[in-house]
């Protein structure tokens, strides 16, 4: 697979000489300037690829080039932005920019509830808590019919840290959930915003009355209306999975397990139109057999996030080693079935001095170094045992 990393553009901290000195083959990243919904001018879409070709390096994915809410929930301008869209496709191609991740998830990008959980070997990482979450949703969001979602377990939980939640991790919870994890992703909501959890609402509002089914039939819409630009320039767009892959927040979720892959690839069935196979997300789902998955969609998947969870019980999760047998597995699928796609290590722990350096939650340079030596390690063992055979 080819060695690529998530990088945050010209002024991400980590620079391209940084990359190209660690084993790094191929860029993911996108045009953060521009805001979602504008068009990406093919001049921008060129000076960068041509910036990171200075550095020795290519433009391998676009991660992400935004849908527009209005689009997921059919909003009376949706047609208007997929004109917009398309025209960021076109750009893209002309630019020889052929691969493009992106996700259909109402509001949010991804959720944890502790982005620094301290690990018994003194690095941080990403954790998810299910009473944490819950109550955030019902204390703090306060959204209505909410408690409808746990279980009376669930709930009780949430009771007993009403009694015990300080201001100061409140405001935490709506830093995690609302502003850090999104903001940098999808532009819904910035640091600069005062009132997070309103404008957080009205977001959620707006899909009310929007069902799995309904959102299923504005995905086909809108992936219907992008395939003859995808067709013309040979641009492979790769949905990303809910993260995490099961209902939360009252949203529908549309890219949780098999069953919606497969619906997504039928629905519209165009070699343009592919799946992204992020491990991770995947694997918080405990309905998924992740192995499973990659030998099922391993040929329609253009890209690959490998990284994986680890289950703690009562409905928590929290990243995993990324030596983990089953990420072997996924690479020894990969690795045979569609040995060129390009992969990048995701959600690297935060460790040695990477904590002062200001990166987005879960991409710190030494923990996602040491992901892509641990990863290349594996493929080149799984490499060996091939050519052998």
């Amino acid at each position: 697979m080819l060695k690529t990393w998530r990088w945050f553009g010209k002024r991400d901290n980590i620079t391209l000489p940084m990359l190209k000195q660690i084993g790094v083959e191929g860029i993911v990243t996108a045009l953060h300037d521009i805001p979602n919904g504008q068009v990406w001018p093919y001049e921008a879409v060129k000076d960068m690829c041509d910036y990171i070709q200075g550095a020795g390096l290519v433009w391998s994915v676009v991660e992400s080039l935004p849908v527009s809410e209005s689009i997921k929930y059919g909003g009376p301008d949706r047609d208007q932005l997929i004109e917009t869209y398309i025209e960021s496709l076109a750009n893209l191609g002309k630019a020889g920019v052929k691969t493009v991740c992106y996700n259909f998830m109402p509001v949010i990008d991804w959720i944890r509830t502790d982005l620094n959980h301290l690990m018994p070997d003194g690095t941080y990482t990403l954790y998810f808590d299910r009473a944490r979450f819950a109550y955030f949703d019902c204390c703090i969001l306060k959204r209505e019919g909410a408690e409808k979602d746990y279980t009376a377990e669930e709930m009780e939980k949430v009771r007993e840290l009403d009694k015990t939640m300080t201001d100061a991790e409140k405001e935490e919870l709506i830093e995690n959930i609302i502003v850090k994890t999104q903001g940098f992703v999808n532009g819904n909501i910035t640091e600069e915003d005062k009132h997070p959890v309103k404008l957080f609402k009205a977001l959620l509002d707006q899909y009310k009355g929007i069902d799995k089914y309904k959102l299923r039939e504005n995905m086909a819409y809108f992936l219907q209306a992008i395939m003859p630009v995808c067709e013309q320039y040979g641009i492979r767009m790769c949905v990303h999975p809910d993260d995490p892959p099961f209902a939360v927040l009252g949203l529908p979720r549309i890219v949780t397990n098999a069953e919606d892959i497969e619906w997504i690839l039928h629905a519209v069935d165009n070699p343009c139109n592919g799946l992204t196979f992020c491990a991770g997300s995947l694997s918080a789902g405990v309905q998924n057999d992740v192995p499973a998955m990659a030998r099922m969609f391993a040929k329609r998947s253009p890209f690959v996030h490998l990284r994986y969870t680890t289950q703690t019980g009562n409905g928590n999760f929290m990243e995993s080693s990324h030596l983990n047998s089953k990420l072997i597995e996924v690479i020894r699928v990969f690795e045979s079935e569609n040995p060129t796609v390009p992969m990048r290590p995701d959600h690297g722990r935060l460790m040695l001095d990477d904590g002062d350096k200001g990166y987005n939650p879960g991409y710190s340079f030494h923990g996602r170094m040491m992901a892509l030596a641990e990863l290349s390690g594996m493929m080149a063992v799984i490499d060996n045992e091939l050519n052998q055979k």
